[in-house]
C-alpha cells in the first residue's frame, strides 16, 4: 500500500469551561403528561446560531449545564407537537423555567421522525435510516462493511446483499442507481470509505414514485455534504490495522450563498485486505477438501463536484460530477484434495490452482438537474449519464499432484482477459401538487443500460496464450425500460392517511451471446413484456403517541448480465460458477404491518411471496465427477414471514442505548428433475445493538455489536451463527472542529461463516473469514461557517430525498 503521513495528529490541550449557571426545564403535554425524548435546541438571540442539543428524560425534564451569561432563546420540538420558542436571559444564578405545555397539531405520516443527539437507527413510516457519520465504530470500515451491521440487512459470504431475508436489493449513491451486481458491485462498496458517509436509507417497500426494480427494495447510500452558508469544509484521514494495513485521506468542501452552492470533495484510499474460504465436498463417490485464501492490493481515487445555482426564489438548476479510479493486484491461492470416500484420507491426488490478476475500475457519471418548487407544489427534473469501466487480467496454472505434493503429474495453465463495459442513461420527470384534500404525484422515467462482456480464455502453451474459441465468448446485455406512475395520499378524517399509486413499467432487454465458436452459436435471449406495479398504504393515529401502518406493494428483480452469461469463470478447472441466459423475471408481493409508539418504539411484521426466485445454487458437474460449479436458478416459490423490533432506551442520564432485533421464516420450493429438488424451511434471527456513554473530560464511549442465527443463504446453504463486538472512544477538541476515533472492530474474531449445502447429490461443508479483525484511528477537522444554516432555498441537493424516486 501507499504510504502517506496524517496531516491532524493529536495536541495536547487542557479543556477549559466557560460555564456560569445551569438552565432546566419540565416539558408537559396538552393532557400535562411528561413529554420524552422530545428535542430541546438552545441558540443565541443575536445571530440564532444552535449552542447545544438536549432531550428531555422519562419525567420530562431537560436542562443545560454550566451556561455563559447571556441572552438565548429555546426552539422545543416532538412530532404531534407545535414548536415550543422561550426567550432566555441567562444570568449567573440557576435558572428553572418550570412546566413547558404543548399544544397539539396534526401530524404528516409521511415525514414523521423524531432524533436525539443523531441516533444510530431511525426508523421512518417509509424507511429507516442507519445513521453512521458521527458513530464512533464505524471509523475504518467500508460501505459493505457498514451494510453488515445494519439493521434488517444480510450480507452473506458471498457478498451478496438482503433486507428481511429478502434477496434482490437495489443499491443507489445519493439517489442514483448503481447498475453494478454482485463482484462488480462489492468491489465499488469496498472502495467507499466510511468517512466518506452520512446515512443509509433503507426502503423495504417503496412506493410508486421509486422504479419497481429490487425485489427487497432500496438502499440509498447518501454521501456527507455540508449545508452551511459561506466557505466551510473538512479534511479527515484514517489509518486501520487488521492483518493488513488499510487507510484513506478525503477533503470536502462547499460555498453557498443566496444565489449559489459549489461544493467539492477527492479522497484517497489503500491498502491491502483478504478473505478465506474452505469446503469439504462429497460427490460421486469423491471426498475433495478445498481451500481457498484470496488477497487484494488496491489504490483508489475519487472526486465529487457539483453546484447548485438558485436561479430564482423557487427554482434551483444544479449538476454533479464523480469518478473514481481503482486499480489494484490480486492473488488467489487454491488447493483441492482428491480422494475416494470410501478410503477418507487417503489422497489420491492434488490440484494446485494460485492465480494472479491484475485490475482496473473506473467509475464516471453526470447528472444535470432541475427543481421548481412553490408552496405545495414541485417539480424535478433529472438527466444522468454513467460509465463504467473494467478491465482484468488473470493468470491461473493448474497443476495435479501426486499424494505428496511434490511431483507433478499434469498441468494446464490458462489466462483470462474480461474486459466490461457498461454505460446507463436516464431521463426522468416528478411532479407533485395538491389534488382535493390530497397530493397527487405523477412522473415517468426512461433508462437504458448497456453491457458490453468480453470473456477471452486462453491456453498457455510454451510461454504463448492461445485463444481457446470454445471457451471464449462476446456477452452484450442491452436493456431499456420505460416507466410511467401516478401516486395520491390524502387523510381520511383526523385519524386516518391513505396513500395509492400504480406504477408500469415496459421491459425491452435482450441477452446476445456471441459465440468465437460458430458450432456454439445460440439465438439472443429476449425479453418484452408491460408490468403493473400497484401499492398502497393506510395509516391510522390510534392515539396521540401510537400509530398503525398497513403497507402493500409489488416489486420485480430482472436478471442482469452477472447471472445470464453462460460461461465459466473459474476459481480452478474444479471449481468454477456460470450464468444461465434462460433465467425469468422474479415477481414478489409484499405486506408489512407496523406499530409505533410514542414516535420512538417501532415494530414490523411482513409477509413477502416470490414467484421464479432467483437464487444461487451449489451443484455437481455433469462433465467431470471431480468438479462443482455455483449458477443461479429460479425457484418456484420463495415465501418469508419476517419481523423486526426497534427500540431506542436511555438506560441512565448519560447512557443511551439502541437495540434491534429482527427474525424470520422462509420456505423455497423447487424442483428441478431427479434429485435437483429445494424443498428447505427455515427460520433465522439477528440482534444488533449500540451503547454510547459520556464519559468525563467529554470523552464519549460506544459498544456496538451483532449477533446473527442460523438461516439460509440463497436456495440451499444453511449457515451457523456468528456474532461480532466493536469498541470505540471519541473526544473532540477546539470548540468540536477537531474529532478524533479510536475504535476496535471485531475484537473476538466471531464474524466469520460455516454451515452446509445439499443439493443434487453434492453435500458440501463450508467456512469462511476475512480481515475483520481490526483497530482503526480516524480524524476529521472542520473549518468554516459551521454554525451559520443556509437560510434560503431549501431545495436543491441537501434534500434530495425529495427528488429520488422514479
Amino acid at each position: 500500500m501507499k504510504t502517506f503521513a496524517l496531516s491532524l495528529l493529536l495536541c495536547s490541550l487542557a479543556y477549559v469551561a466557560n460555564a456560569q449557571a445551569k438552565l432546566s426545564g419540565n416539558l408537559l403535554d396538552p393532557d400535562e403528561q411528561p413529554v420524552i425524548y422530545a428535542n430541546v435546541a438552545l441558540h443565541q438571540a443575536i445571530d440564532t446560531s444552535l449552542i447545544k442539543v438536549e432531550v428531555s428524560d422519562e419525567e420530562g425534564h431537560f436542562e443545560f449545564k454550566a451556561l455563559p451569561v447571556g441572552n438565548y432563546f429555546l426552539k422545543v420540538s416532538y412530532v404531534g407537537f407545535n414548536d415550543l420558542v422561550q426567550a432566555v436571559s441567562q444570568t449567573t444564578e440557576d435558572q428553572d423555567l418550570g412546566s413547558l405545555i404543548f399544544t397539539s397539531t396534526a401530524v404528516d405520516l409521511q415525514t414523521a421522525t423524531v432524533t436525539a443527539s443523531r441516533v444510530m437507527v431511525e426508523v421512518k413510516p417509509d424507511r429507516t435510516v442507519f445513521n453512521v457519520d458521527g458513530t464512533i465504530n464505524s471509523a475504518g470500515d467500508n460501505a459493505l462493511g457498514l451494510l453488515r451491521k445494519a439493521p434488517g440487512v444480510l450480507v452473506d459470504n458471498n457478498d451478496n446483499i438482503s433486507v428481511l431475508s429478502r434477496s434482490g436489493v437495489l443499491v443507489y449513491v445519493d439517489g442514483k442507481r448503481l447498475p453494478l451486481q454482485g463482484e462488480d458491485l462489492s468491489n465499488y462498496l469496498q472502495n467507499i470509505p466510511a468517512e466518506q458517509i452520512d446515512r443509509f436509507d433503507i426502503i423495504t417497500n417503496p412506493s410508486a414514485k421509486y422504479e419497481a426494480e429490487g425485489n427487497a427494495g432500496i438502499i440509498d447510500i447518501r454521501l456527507k455534504k455540508n449545508k452551511n452558508e459561506g466557505a466551510n469544509g473538512t479534511i479527515s484521514s484514517n489509518l486501520t490495522q487488521g492483518q493488513y494495513t488499510r487507510g484513506n485521506a478525503s477533503a470536502s468542501g462547499n460555498y453557498r450563498n443566496g444565489f449559489v452552492n459549489i461544493f467539492a470533495n477527492g479522497g484517497y484510499s489503500g491498502g491491502k485486505n483478504f478473505n478465506t474460504i474452505d469446503f469439504l465436498s462429497f460427490q460421486n463417490g469423491l471426498q475433495l477438501n478445498e481451500t481457498n485464501r484470496f488477497e487484494r492490493e488496491w489504490d483508489s481515487y475519487d472526486y465529487r463536484l457539483g453546484a447548485d445555482f438558485f436561479v430564482s426564489k423557487n427554482s434551483t438548476l444544479g449538476f454533479i460530477v464523480t469518478g473514481r479510479d481503482n486499480d489494484g493486484l490480486g492473488t488467489s491461492q487454491n488447493r483441492i484434495s482428491i480422494a475416494r470416500e470410501t478410503t477418507g484420507d487417503l489422497t489420491d491426488s492434488i490440484l494446485i490452482a494460485n492465480s494472479n490478476s491484475n485490475f482496473l475500475r473506473t467509475e464516471n457519471t453526470f447528472n444535470l438537474n432541475y427543481r421548481y418548487e412553490k408552496e405545495q407544489t414541485s417539480l424535478n427534473i433529472d438527466a444522468d449519464y454513467g460509465l463504467y469501466r473494467n478491465k482484468n487480467l488473470r493468470f491461473q496454472p493448474n497443476r495435479y499432484y501426486d499424494p505428496s505434493g511434490e511431483n507433478i503429474l499434469t498441468e494446464v495453465i490458462n489466462s483470462f482477459d474480461t474486459p466490461r463495459d457498461i454505460d446507463i442513461y436516464t431521463f426522468k420527470v416528478d411532479f407533485e401538487s395538491n389534488l382535493g384534500k390530497g397530493k397527487l404525484g405523477v412522473g415517468s422515467k426512461l433508462s437504458k443500460v448497456g453491457t458490453d462482456n468480453t470473456f477471452l480464455f486462453y491456453d498457455v502453451l510454451n510461454g504463448d496464450d492461445i485463444l481457446n474459441d470454445q471457451r471464449s465468448n462476446q456477452f452484450d446485455y442491452d436493456e431499456m425500460v420505460t416507466a410511467g406512475y401516478v401516486n395520491y395520499s390524502r387523510p381520511l378524517g383526523e385519524k386516518w392517511n391513505f396513500t395509492a399509486g400504480l406504477r408500469a413499467e415496459y421491459t425491452d432487454a435482450t441477452g446476445d451471446l456471441q459465440a468465437f465458436d460458430p458450432e456454439l452459436q445460440e439465438p439472443p435471449v429476449e425479453f418484452n413484456y408491460l408490468s403493473w406495479f400497484p401499492s398502497a398504504g393506510l395509516t391510522y393515529q390510534v392515539s396521540q403517541q401510537n400509530t398503525l401502518s398497513l403497507n402493500y406493494g409489488r416489486r420485480i428483480n430482472r436478471p442482469d448480465y452477472n447471472v445470464l452469461n453462460p460461461f465459466n469463470n473459474q476459481l480452478s478447472e474444479l471449481s468454477y460458477e456460470k450464468g444461465n441466459p434462460f433465467l425469468q423475471p422474479e415477481i414478489v408481493n409484499n405486506l408489512e404491518l407496523g406499530y409505533t409508539l410514542k414516535y420512538r418504539y417501532n415494530f414490523k411484521i411482513a409477509y413477502s411471496k416470490t414467484i421464479d426466485q432467483i437464487t444461487r445454487l451449489i451443484g455437481p458437474s455433469e462433465t467431470d465427477d471431480r468438479a462443482s460449479f455455483i449458477t443461479w436458478e429460479n425457484l418456484a416459490t420463495q415465501k418469508i414471514l419476517s419481523a423486526n423490533i426497534s427500540a431506542p432506551v436511555q438506560i441512565m442520564k448519560k447512557w443511551n442505548a439502541y437495540f434491534n432485533l429482527s427474525a424470520s421464516y422462509l420456505n423455497n420450493q423447487a424442483d428441478y428433475g431427479g434429485n435437483a429438488i429445494v424443498d428447505v424451511q427455515a427460520g433465522t434471527y439477528s440482534i444488533f445493538q449500540q451503547h454510547t456513554i459520556d464519559l468525563p473530560k467529554n470523552f464519549k464511549a460506544e459498544v456496538s455489536g451483532w449477533f446473527s442465527g442460523p438461516g439460509v443463504w440463497g436456495g440451499v446453504f444453511r449457515y451457523d451463527p456468528s456474532w461480532s463486538l466493536n469498541l470505540g472512544i471519541q473526544r473532540k477538541f477546539f470548540n468540536d472542529k477537531l474529532n478524533v476515533k479510536l475504535s476496535a472492530q471485531d475484537i473476538f474474531y466471531e464474524s466469520g461463516w460455516e454451515g452446509y449445502s445439499r443439493f443434487n447429490g453434492l453435500y458440501s461443508v463450508g467456512n469462511g473469514n476475512w480481515d475483520s479483525r481490526q483497530v482503526s484511528l480516524s480524524l476529521s477537522y472542520n473549518f468554516g461557517n459551521q454554525n451559520i444554516k443556509a437560510r434560503r432555498h431549501q431545495t436543491g441537493l441537501e434534500d434530495e430525498s425529495k427528488r429520488v424516486g422514479n
